[in-house]
């Protein structure tokens, strides 16, 4: 089996930046969670006082204000489609499995637009942004294949970030993706 983070990786750009973008666009009251996010941003990555998870807990509080958070998605995966990277349109499998720090919510019509069964994904409820556990970031992805998959091997892992060196190392065979390249993982 195959394992795949999401954003970055095979899908070109961050896709909940491009979402986040797009619920701006067609819900502009979402700006009203600007005060709370920049806040929430400082707290984690300059005054390094509040968990990641907690920063994208207070950044999600947005999905509040979205009435029809399925319909939504829908209509944002249908135009963004066209930014899964080639390289995975030509080497997908039917028992890939996508394990990336974004929500299962989000992601799951992704996959079935791509096939793919198996996400695994940070839990988050899509009405209030909380989080049911931790963010599915660094060692939490190992943590979570090996509770679905005690004893299965990962053949290749593909990712854009060395964050993901947990995932690499118990896969046969690691990549970094570079701008849509397919490359050798830097060190195991």
């Amino acid at each position: 089996m195959n394992c795949y983070d999401f954003d970055k990786t095979i899908y070109k750009d961050d896709s909940s930046w491009d979402f986040y973008k797009f619920c701006l666009k067609h819900y502009p009251v979402v700006i009203r969670r600007w005060p709370m996010q920049l806040a929430a941003f400082v707290g984690h990555y300059v005054l390094h006082i509040i968990s990641k998870t907690r920063m994208k807990e207070l950044f999600y509080q947005y999905f509040q204000d979205i009435p029809d958070m399925e319909k939504v998605l829908e209509d944002f995966w249908t135009t963004h489609m066209e930014k899964i990277q080639p390289f995975y349109k030509a080497c997908a499998c039917s028992d890939d499995i996508i394990i990336s720090a974004s929500p299962s919510f989000f992601l799951r019509p992704a996959c079935e637009m791509l096939g793919i069964e198996i996400l695994i994904a940070s839990q988050v409820n899509a009405k209030t942004g909380q989080y049911e556990g931790e963010n599915c970031h660094g060692e939490e992805k190992v943590r979570r294949f090996r509770a679905l998959y005690p004893h299965d091997t990962v053949e290749a892992f593909y990712s854009d970030s060395l964050s993901d060196t947990p995932m690499a190392r118990i896969a046969q065979k690691a990549y970094i993706i570079r701008g849509g390249k397919v490359l050798p993982w830097p060190s195991k």
